[in-house]
């Protein structure tokens, strides 16, 4: 559902797949309890945890329909 909306503002465009994804799965693991961070999230997806938290936020504002700059 956070990917639908991300992609439905246009969160998408120009942005790496791998870092939306992880940001998907670091904000699943926080929306289901999981005990995970941004850097163990990091390591897995090679991907800076500056992108994790960049896309993260990202997400949060399509799911609440902010538009994003």
């Amino acid at each position: 559902q956070l990917l639908q909306n991300a992609k439905e503002q246009g969160v998408h465009s120009g942005k790496s797949p791998v870092g939306l994804a992880a940001a998907a799965v670091y904000a699943a693991a926080l929306l289901t309890n999981e005990k995970t961070t941004q850097a163990a999230v990091s390591e897995v997806a090679d991907i800076s945890e500056v992108t994790i938290r960049n896309r993260y936020h990202e997400l949060l504002e399509a799911e609440q329909d902010i538009p994003v700059a």
